[in-house]
């Protein structure tokens, strides 16, 4: 699994999941918390759990507890990374 495209699918996901259809893939930087105001999406709790679900669907990727995901989930490139490892491991 290439992990530049598996970052680049996954910032088309959260963009289409969320309905933040004035932001485009490249606006997102890889490093940039995803729930911050730096990242551009205004992405709240329920986007979160949009992205969870979204997750589980398309890459088999359960984390149950909220704690976790928001551990997971911070940046592009960390999320992508946790995906690489579960699907690698």
């Amino acid at each position: 699994m290439d992990l530049e495209k598996l970052k680049h699918d996954l910032k088309v996901m959260i963009i289409e999941e969320c309905e933040k259809e004035d932001i485009e893939p490249e606006d997102i930087d890889n490093e940039v918390e995803l729930f911050s105001d730096q990242s551009g999406l205004e992405l709240d709790s329920l986007d979160g759990l949009t992205i969870s679900m979204a997750l589980q669907k398309k890459y088999g990727l359960r984390i149950g507890d909220p704690k976790a995901f928001r551990r997971i989930m911070t940046t592009t490139s960390a999320l992508a990374e946790y995906i690489q490892k579960e699907h690698n491991g």
